[in-house]
């Protein structure tokens, strides 16, 4: 057992004993990523499972991707946007039937075990395609992957697969793990779950629940001289409005996704020694939706969902609840993706009269206590701005006499409530949106997605020509044509409304002066963090 103890108020006290132990004197020292320290991050949630190979979910990410690696990460400059982790080069076949992976040389897994091509043949075939929430449909067709030798793997697709895809869902979607540890018992009950064993700059130490995760550097870790940090605590605050004074505190470095309420960061950023940095979440567009359970009779009829469409005022959900910081939302694709979005879809004006006159018409009458029926209603619980806008989504149906009754649960109650269950007529939902709508956005609405997989559509809507040009979607080559069917895509989601699109916004961090190399790709909160270090 591990002697560690930690306290709020000793964290950052330790850091500076370590810096102080590896302070180098000379001239320019600051400009020189410093050795050692302890970086003390808040977190509003503990992830049931660890393991983004299976759940590829920014809560997994925030810590494991610390661990766990990719064959690929987001890139500000690199081609095709992206940056080599454990592969170093990939490239695709013109009929889109393969794609071949050069990796990386000399790796090894915290265990010391070497890292070879057979580890992404096992998480590609056993993992991504069949367990994972969202490669499940990225990697549907993968057929086989070879391993002509022990850095080579060539993925071979029964269907042709464009490449475009395979490369924008590299960085969330390819999370490597040793077959060595996962190929025995089965895969979802495997320990390494919720302590896993990576090729990342750092390794999981330990975990103590309601208090926090530690990571420990990896001494052996194939990048040249990083990490420069020698641990990472993550410290469990699930009451987000304490982040800001732990902060004020010097108790933590760093607050990522927002946990500073959007309320407090005029204040907070005029605090001598912190920073607020809205870079670093280019890749990562959430979008504010309300998940519906097609199994209610009342919420199958497209009259009622849009009813409850006109009922939503998304201007002063942005206003607000999001201060500004978001978008209204027109469809499935957010407005600042700028290959595949378009704005030609029907849309629904806030408009409470022509609520009220669609329920009507489907028969929904209002009672002599003014309502017409009740739904349990269910907001996501990792953000303050799902919570609210649960409690605004409450008084909205009200106006138009539908009772919602709110059931608060904790992350992992919710998402069992919602993905397993399907303990929900209407739930708020934040899925993410990663620059392509077959990661993450299709399954949303796509039927036949199993019971229990994660951020995925689970309120039994089911529209086969909407399946049929899914599809048709994943298996076209051509970009240009791809990118039209997916216009099309948008629009038929808009018209049938399997769920309601209501804003989409990004993130902003909060540090300590002495935090650096923040933001320096677009998914930066959930990158490996190898080059963070503290500068004093």
């Amino acid at each position: 057992m591990s002697d560690f103890t930690i306290s709020r108020r000793t964290m950052l006290a330790g850091s500076a004993m370590l810096l102080a132990s590896t302070a180098m004197p000379g001239i320019g020292w600051a400009q020189t990523p410093r050795r050692g320290g302890r970086l003390v991050v808040a977190a509003d949630s503990e992830p049931r499972n660890l393991n983004p190979a299976i759940v590829a979910s920014n809560g997994v990410f925030f810590i494991s991707s610390k661990i766990v690696e990719t064959l690929a990460e987001a890139s500000f400059d690199g081609k095709d946007g992206l940056a080599p982790r454990l592969a170093l080069s990939w490239e695709g076949t013109a009929d889109g039937l393969s794609a071949t992976f050069k990796l990386r040389e000399g790796v090894k897994w915290h265990d010391g075990k070497p890292f070879t091509s057979a580890d992404v043949a096992f998480s590609a075939l056993q993992i991504w395609k069949p367990l994972q929430n969202l490669g499940r449909t990225v990697f549907k067709d993968l057929d086989a992957v070879e391993t002509p030798d022990d850095l080579t793997a060539v993925f071979k697709f029964a269907k042709p697969t464009p490449f475009q895809l395979i490369r924008n869902a590299l960085p969330a979607l390819s999370s490597v793990v040793p077959k060595h540890i996962y190929e025995t018992g089965k895969i979802e009950d495997n320990p390494a779950n919720n302590a896993p064993v990576g090729t990342g700059p750092f390794k999981f130490g330990e975990y103590k629940a309601g208090q926090y995760y530690r990571l420990q550097k990896n001494t052996d870790y194939w990048g040249k001289d990083e990490p420069y940090l020698d641990e990472i605590i993550y410290q469990v605050l699930p009451d987000r409005t304490s982040a800001a004074s732990a902060l004020e505190a010097e108790e933590i470095h760093l607050a990522a996704f927002s946990a500073v309420p959007l309320a407090d960061l005029d204040r907070i950023s005029k605090v001598p020694g912190l920073k607020v940095i809205t870079k670093g979440y280019e890749g990562l567009t959430y979008q504010l939706v309300v998940e519906i359970n097609h199994r209610r009779k009342e919420l199958a009829d497209l009259k009622v969902r849009q009813a409850i469409a006109h009922a939503i005022d998304k201007d002063f959900v942005v206003k607000t609840i999001f201060l500004g910081y978001a978008a209204t939302a027109t469809g499935p694709v957010p407005k600042n993706d700028p290959q595949f979005y378009t704005a030609d879809v029907p849309t629904y004006a806030f408009d409470v009269a022509k609520a009220n006159a669609l329920l009507d018409e489907a028969g929904y009458i209002r009672g002599d206590d003014g309502k017409r029926f009740s739904l349990k209603l269910l907001p996501a619980p990792y953000f303050n701005e799902t919570r609210q806008f649960g409690d605004y989504l409450r008084q909205a149906l009200a106006a138009i006499g539908i009772d919602a009754e709110l059931v608060n649960n904790d992350s992992p109650a919710h998402i069992k409530a919602v993905y397993t269950d399907h303990a929900f007529d209407l739930a708020v939902g934040p899925p993410v949106f990663r620059g392509d709508p077959a990661i993450s956005t299709t399954i949303l609405v796509q039927s036949g997605i199993p019971d229990g997989v994660p951020f995925s559509n689970q309120g039994g809507y089911k529209n086969a020509d909407l399946d049929a040009l899914i599809a048709r979607a994943s298996e076209t080559l051509d970009t240009s044509a791809r990118t039209e069917l997916y216009k099309e895509f948008q629009k038929q989601v808009a018209a049938d409304l399997p769920l309601i699109n209501v804003a989409e916004w990004s993130f902003i961090s909060v540090a300590r002066e002495t935090v650096e190399n923040i933001a320096n790709n677009p998914r930066w909160a959930v990158s490996n963090w190898a080059d963070t270090y503290l500068a004093n």
